[in-house]
Formats: structure tokens, sequence, C-alpha cells
């Protein structure tokens, strides 16, 4: 047991995103089937569905606005083995794409705004469109289809004629993958589980909104690694501030010190237009196509 918390520690301290997130899906689901498990045998099954009831999205907007949080919590909840077992080895798969080729805050990004983006449209679509009105008493989205269908797009449309190796079917593109994801999706939206294929519609309109911001200078991530860096500091003891007197010889210092920042702040901007560059070849002509010296820019650029 303690190997296998040194393990989950350890994805947490070298900062890998994309197994953080797997490691998070994987605790939850854990915990609270057993948890389950637990009420179940005891006599308290129903009591458990209620309190679990509390971590899905919910269609009727009535019960929504006393839990808004669950916009956020239900693409960390999964029922079922074959339910999260096949969202975290496609998150894996096409995450690994993703954190390789443009960083690991784009795995993040992607996945939290997949995830919203799934769970708005499946709130829209069931309270103004007349076919679902009678279902949304009762109907509760969860799992993070959303987010990982947002990743997957987002990889088709980042590098549309990247090849992976399928089963019985050979190399196949990722924009045929991710192609044939969103019109399943779509074929199903009217089923038993119209909710998800609808929220895998959203997060596939996410991946494709993220990557096309990102090629324009716009880093959806961004937004995300700010809200959770400020939740992490909420957590942190403060340091207590010093006051300390310069004599103007430091100020002056200071002065150059910060004059000096200039050329390297505009050789920033500078880098930040070649790796736009480099994204748009990728787009055009495939990743092999970039050089070695283009190829060392983008793994640099995907650290930050």
């Amino acid at each position: 047991m303690n190997s296998i918390l040194d393990d989950f520690k350890l994805a947490f301290k070298t900062g890998n995103i994309l197994n953080q997130l797997i490691v998070i899906n994987v605790v939850a689901f854990v915990v609270l089937g057993v948890i389950g498990v637990f009420f179940t045998i005891a006599g308290y099954g129903g009591l458990f569905q209620s309190i679990s009831h509390y971590l899905m999205l919910p269609a009727d907007p009535s019960q929504l606005i006393y839990q808004p949080w669950t916009l956020i919590t239900y693409f960390f909840y999964h029922e079922g083995l074959f339910h999260i077992l096949f969202n975290m080895l496609f998150l894996y798969w096409f995450g690994k794409i993703i954190a390789e080729y443009i960083g690991q805050n784009k795995v993040l990004g992607l996945y939290v705004w997949g995830g919203i983006f799934g769970g708005i449209l499946y709130l829209l679509v069931y309270n103004l469109l007349p076919y679902y009105a009678p279902a949304i008493e009762g109907t509760y989205l969860l799992g993070a289809s959303g987010g990982v269908i947002a990743i997957v797009v987002g990889a088709a449309t980042f590098m549309p004629n990247f090849t992976i190796p399928l089963i019985f079917l050979g190399p196949v593109r990722l924009k045929y993958i991710a192609a044939f994801y969103v019109i399943t999706s779509l074929l199903q939206s009217t089923g038993s589980n119209a909710g998800g294929e609808i929220a895998h519609l959203g997060g596939a309109l996410a991946g494709f909104l993220f990557i096309t911001q990102l090629k324009s200078g716009n880093d959806w991530s961004r937004v995300v690694v700010q809200f959770i860096t400020w939740v992490k500091s909420l957590f942190k003891p403060q340091p207590k501030i010093k006051v300390t007197y310069r004599s103007a010889k430091s100020s002056s210092g200071a002065k150059s010190t910060k004059s000096s920042k200039s050329p390297e702040k505009k050789k920033s901007e500078t880098s930040q237009s070649e790796i736009d560059a480099i994204l748009d070849k990728i787009s055009d002509r495939g990743y092999d196509a970039l050089t070695k010296e283009e190829k060392q820019k983008l793994f640099n650029a995907s650290k930050d």
C-alpha cells in the first residue's frame, strides 16, 4: 500500500499533469466505489445514490442552482469499471500526444474546457429542445468523456495527419478517429445515453476551438493554470513581510536591472511569433516537416 501511495505522490511531485488527471479520476472512482459498497451492504444504498447526485451535473436548473460545483465535479466522477477504463485509456493515449508536442498545461486546459463545454451544451439541449424536456427531472451527467473527447479532437485539429496504429486497422490518421467519435456521438444523441453523447459534442467543440485559438496566439489553458495556482496558494503559509531600506545607490542598481530585462522581454515576444509559425507549419505539413532546431524550440516552449 505504501508503494502505491508513493507512486501517486511521485506523479504529483514530477508535475506530470496527464498522470495527475488519471490519478485523481482513479482515486475518486475507487474511494467512492468502496464507500458505495459499504453503504449498500449496510442497507443504505439509496442514501448513497442521493449523496452521489451532489457530484453529478443535473439537467434540472432548479436543482443545479443549489449545486453549481457539479459543472466541475461531474467530469471526475465515474460509475462502472469499463466507464472509467476506456476514458482513462483514451485520456492517456491522446493526452500523451498533446503533452509531447504542445505541453502538459494544454492537456489540463483541454480536459477542463472540454468538461465545461460538454456540461453547458448538455444543459442547453435538455432545457431548450422540447424532445428532451420530459427527461429533465432525474437526469444527471457524469464521467470524463467530454474532457477526453476535447483532447482527442484537439490533437486531431493540431496534427490532423498524424497517424497512430490501431488493432485490426493499422495506422489511422487522427482526423479520421476524431471524426468517427463526433459522428457516432451525434447519431446516438437521442439514445439511452443522450446526455453523455451531447457532452461529447460539447467537448469536441471545445477541443477544436482551443487549438484554433492557440494557433491565433490565445492560450485558453492559462486561465485554468492560473486559477489552480491561486487555489493552491490559499493552502500555503504566507511568508512574513520584511521591510528593508535601500540606499540611493541600490535604487539605481534596481533601475539598471529593470532596464536590462527589456531586451529579454523583446526576445520572448519574438520567440512567440516563431512558435506560432512552427504551429502553422505542423498544421500544414505535419510534425516530421520540422527541422531539428524548430523541434527544440517547440519542446522548450512546451515547458512554459
